[in-house]
């Protein structure tokens, strides 16, 4: 890590022959490569902070959080966007004022600086956070914890069967002139109209189709989800060949590049018990993990105490890591060499040398 600190910013006067791109492009191109809609319902991803005055895009930071000194490290290396995988905007601002997290808003806004947030679109994409977590053992037959599913533009199909095939018909024009695009009109047969769309907009298709039609007979069946293969929340996985506790510990330290970890031996188990099967989850994974009893060992950042209890008495030998900790290395290691092939070497991409887990052990 030391290593790393000092050769850092020597490496840096060597860059050369970089262009640009504008904005726009840079967003689509990294929407593109982990699509929003992988992240969870109540996360914030995506372009967080747009300057008013747009200008190309020269210089990207990467970062775990967006510091007040990773703020300064962006300024003094003039870079023009900045991606923070945990969102510095998360709950909605009622006010700018003098808070930290206020201060580098302010900043990004006055220094013309954008901000994107990936968060659990990482996470969850195949060959991200996760699978690099997991990649601290050789495993076989991975697979996400929790699927991940395919967005679907409409949710329900309302079938409305009808008299007469002229009234199926005059249904059909009154819908797709009142809803337009944001349903699809399917002539099915005689005396019959099925209509795709989204649960908000049935009450108003029932309305219509009743307003002239007495007799109409509904039938609503709600849409199966399309699952996205390799996709989804945490990892679990049988390994190759078992290991002890102690070899999946000290494999974990040196994959993270940590000294130290916090661990909870599963009841009855020893640092010489034998390991089979892991799951892993990034940042804080008991909600995630907790479909994982079946496993012999779990790896996250944090856990409360009482989820460590409830993990032990299920035989489960629990590794802590600290929250970021469990992310970082993926975003240096792999996803950085990922984004300079992205942009095309168009655009110079650095990780931040301030940015570091808030939690330390001494």
């Amino acid at each position: 890590m030391l290593l790393r600190r000092f050769i850092l910013p020597v490496t840096r006067t060597f860059q050369h022959n970089y262009c640009s791109m504008e904005l726009k492009r840079v967003v689509a191109l990294l929407d593109g490569f982990a699509s929003p809609s992988l992240a969870e319902s109540w996360d914030n991803v995506g372009l967080l902070v747009q300057p008013y005055t747009q200008r190309e895009i020269k210089t990207v930071l990467l970062t775990n959080d967006l510091t007040e000194k990773v703020m300064d490290e962006a300024v003094q290396e003039k870079a023009d966007l900045i991606l923070s995988y945990h969102p510095p905007l998360f709950r909605p601002f009622k006010r700018i004022t003098t808070g930290w997290k206020d201060r580098i808003v302010a900043c990004c806004l006055e220094k013309g600086i954008a901000v994107y947030s990936p968060h659990t679109a990482y996470d969850t994409l195949k060959g991200g956070v996760n699978d690099w977590l997991l990649k601290a053992f050789q495993v076989k037959a991975a697979a996400p914890l929790q699927q991940k599913d395919a967005p679907q533009p409409y949710t329900h199909q309302l079938e409305a069967h009808l008299t007469s095939d002229a009234a199926a018909a005059e249904l059909v024009q009154r819908v797709t002139q009142e809803f337009g695009e944001k349903i699809a009109v399917l002539k099915d047969g005689k005396d019959c109209m099925k209509v795709l769309c989204r649960e908000a907009d049935l009450s108003s298709i029932v309305d219509l189709a009743t307003t002239r039609l007495k007799s109409v007979k509904f039938v609503l069946t709600k849409l199966k989800k399309v699952p996205l293969s390799g996709h989804g929340a945490g990892r679990k996985a049988s390994l190759v060949e078992p290991i002890t506790i102690q070899e999946a510990i000290d494999a974990v330290k040196i994959h993270l590049e940590m000294h130290y970890l916090r661990v909870a031996l599963a009841h009855g188990s020893a640092l010489d018990s034998e390991v089979k099967s892991v799951a892993v989850c990034a940042g804080s994974g008991a909600s995630v993990l907790g479909g994982a009893e079946d496993c012999d060992l779990w790896l996250t950042g944090e856990m409360s105490h009482h989820e460590v209890l409830d993990a032990v008495h299920k035989g489960c030998t629990v590794l802590l890591a600290e929250h970021s900790n469990t992310e970082r290395g993926y975003l240096e290691n792999v996803l950085k060499p990922q984004l300079q092939e992205l942009f095309e070497g168009k655009v110079r991409v650095f990780f931040s040398q301030y940015d570091n887990d808030p939690l330390e052990i001494i």
